[in-house]
């Protein structure tokens, strides 16, 4: 009989070492870069609505958006291009021309103005150097 309390003891620590461990997950996986699958899908989504709806307002048509913004889910996409419309005609908005170049998907490295500027003059047969000044 006096093994049933050392028993019921064990018991007990060990479902509090286990619900100790699992209530660092959240913080192991965080440290450790780690991303809830649910909220990543939620983070891509609210993304693709964000981009569908600015593509919209600054006039880009659906299928530029999609090839532009090739990382995110088309769906969410569409329903902020969607949605952004619906918004504009109701309020009799026009569009917003976009002032700068569209982002570079994520991982890839697009080049600097000054990089650009170079190998035109390169293949121009120029150096930098000689390329003469703009006007602004």
């Amino acid at each position: 009989m006096s093994d049933k309390p050392g028993r019921a003891l064990l018991t007990v620590l060990i479902a509090i070492a286990l619900s100790a461990g699992l209530t660092g997950c959240d913080m192991i996986q965080q440290q450790l870069g780690i991303e809830d699958p649910a909220a990543k899908a939620a983070k891509a989504d609210a993304e693709g609505k964000a981009v569908g709806g600015a593509c919209r307002q600054s006039g880009r048509a659906i299928e530029d958006c999609y090839s532009i913004y090739s990382w995110l889910p088309k769906s969410a996409t569409y329903e902020g291009w969607r949605d952004m419309d619906a918004y504009m005609r109701d309020n009799k908005l026009e569009t917003v021309e976009p002032q700068l170049p569209p982002v570079a998907a994520p991982g890839t490295r697009r080049k600097t103005p000054a990089a650009e500027n170079s190998s035109a003059a390169t293949k121009a047969g120029k150096t930098p150097a000689e390329k003469p000044a703009e006007k602004h």
